[in-house]
C-alpha cells in the first residue's frame, strides 16, 4: 500500500480538510495515475453531507479525474507512462454480468465500484476519490483524453459530460430533431453543447429569463421560459426529446405537454421523489418519462472522442484545493458557471 495526500471529511458535519489515504500497490492490470485536475460535482457534496444516507467516513470525493500515467501493471496493454488519461464515476465492476458484457458497467448486476465511497474488489477496503494526488485504477476503467482539448476544462466531461451525452446518444438525437434541455447548470450547459453539436434544433428551457444570453452563447437556438404560459402553449406537442437536468424535486407535468406523440423526456438530475405526475399527460400522446445514469466505459470514450472532434469542453472556474469548502457553498447557491475544477498542484505543493 502507498500513502498519498488527499482532501476529505471525517463526518457529515465536518468541513473537508487534508488527510492521508492509502492506495493499493498496482496489480498486473492496474494503471497508477498522477492526478492533475479534478472536477467538483454536486454528488460530491451530497456524499460528503451524507444526503443519500449511504456515505461511509472518512470520505474523499472526486470522480472527474484527469491525470498522467505514472506506471502500469505487467498485463496492461493500452496505456504507458506519460499518457494523458481520465477516470470517471466508476473504477471497477464484475465484467461478467449481462450489463457489463453489453458495455453498460454502470448497471453492473453485482454493483459497479464507485470511484469513491465504494468497496475495492481487490482489497475489500473503501475506495477514495480524486481529491488526492494519485489513484490506482483497473485498466478497463481508464479513458484516453484527446490532446487537442483544454485539459483543465475536460475533467467535468467524466460526469456532467457523459450524464448528458448518454441519453442524447441512446435516443439517437440527430439533425432536425427539436430538443429541449431543462435547467441551465453543470449538467444543462453540457446538454446544450451536445444537442447543438448533434445538429438538433436546441432549446434552453428555464425559469430564469436572465439565463437566455448565456444559453445562446453555449449553442441554444432559442430559449423557452417555462413560467411564461403563452410561450409554453405555443410549443405544446412539438418537442422530439426533452433532457431534464433539474437536480431537485419539481413538477414535470408542464414539460410533458411539450412532447410530441411518442416522444420522451429523460430525467438525469433529480435522484429523489418528484411532484405527482398526471397519468393523462402520458396516456394522451403515448409519451414517455425515462431515466438515465452515466454511460459505460465504451460510450464514455465515444463521448470524449466526440468532444475532441467538435472541440467541446465544460465551462469551468479553476480553484485551489484549500478553497473546496467555499466552492461547495457556492455550488449549493448556484454561484458557478458552470463547474469548479481543482488544480491538484495546490495539494502537492
Amino acid at each position: 500500500m502507498k500513502e498519498v495526500k488527499a482532501y476529505g471529511t471525517e463526518s457529515k458535519s465536518a468541513d473537508l480538510g487534508q488527510m492521508s489515504i492509502e492506495r493499493r500497490d498496482i496489480l498486473e492490470n492496474d494503471v497508477e495515475i498522477d492526478i492533475l485536475y479534478c472536477g467538483v460535482c454536486h454528488s460530491d457534496i451530497h456524499a460528503a453531507k451524507n444526503d443519500w444516507g449511504n456515505s461511509k467516513f472518512p470520505l474523499v470525493p472526486g470522480h472527474e479525474i484527469i491525470g498522467k500515467v505514472i506506471q502500469v501493471g505487467d498485463n496492461v496493454k493500452n496505456y504507458k507512462s506519460g499518457d494523458l488519461v481520465g477516470v470517471g464515476c466508476m473504477v471497477d465492476s464484475c465484467l461478467e454480468c449481462s450489463a457489463c458484457k453489453e458495455d453498460l458497467e454502470q448497471f453492473c448486476e453485482e454493483g459497479m465500484v464507485a470511484t469513491y465511497n465504494g468497496k475495492d474488489i481487490h482489497t475489500g477496503k473503501r475506495t477514495f476519490g480524486g481529491y488526492s494526488t494519485s489513484i490506482v485504477v483497473r485498466e478497463e476503467f481508464v479513458l484516453s483524453i484527446p490532446e487537442n482539448l483544454d485539459i483543465e476544462a475536460v475533467a467535468p466531461l467524466l460526469c456532467a459530460g457523459i450524464t448528458t451525452f448518454s441519453p442524447l446518444n441512446h435516443w439517437k438525437i440527430k439533425k432536425g430533431d427539436k430538443v429541449g434541455v431543462i435547467g441551465l447548470g453543470g449538467l444543462g450547459h453540457m446538454g446544450i453543447k451536445f444537442a447543438h453539436a448533434m445538429g438538433a434544433e436546441t432549446y434552453m428551457i428555464t425559469t430564469s429569463p436572465e439565463k437566455a444570453e448565456d444559453a445562446k452563447k453555449l449553442g441554444a437556438d432559442a430559449v423557452l421560459i417555462s413560467k411564461n404560459d403563452e410561450a409554453m402553449k405555443k410549443h405544446k406537442n412539438s418537442f422530439d426529446f426533452l433532457l431534464n437536468t433539474v437536480p431537485v424535486k419539481h413538477d414535470i407535468n408542464p414539460y410533458l405537454n411539450l412532447l410530441k406523440r411518442d416522444a420522451t423526456m429523460v430525467m438525469v438530475g433529480a435522484i429523489e421523489p418528484l411532484e405527482p405526475m398526471n397519468g393523462g399527460n402520458l396516456i394522451m400522446g403515448r409519451k414517455r418519462v425515462a431515466g438515465s445514469l452515466i454511460g459505460g466505459i465504451k460510450e464514455t470514450q465515444e463521448m470524449l472522442d466526440f468532444c475532441g472532434e467538435h472541440n467541446i469542453v465544460s465551462e469551468v472556474e479553476m480553484i485551489d484545493m484549500k478553497d473546496i469548502n467555499k466552492a461547495f457553498e457556492r455550488v449549493q447557491d448556484s454561484d458557478v458557471k458552470y463547474r469548479f475544477v481543482i488544480d491538484m498542484k495546490s495539494l502537492k505543493n
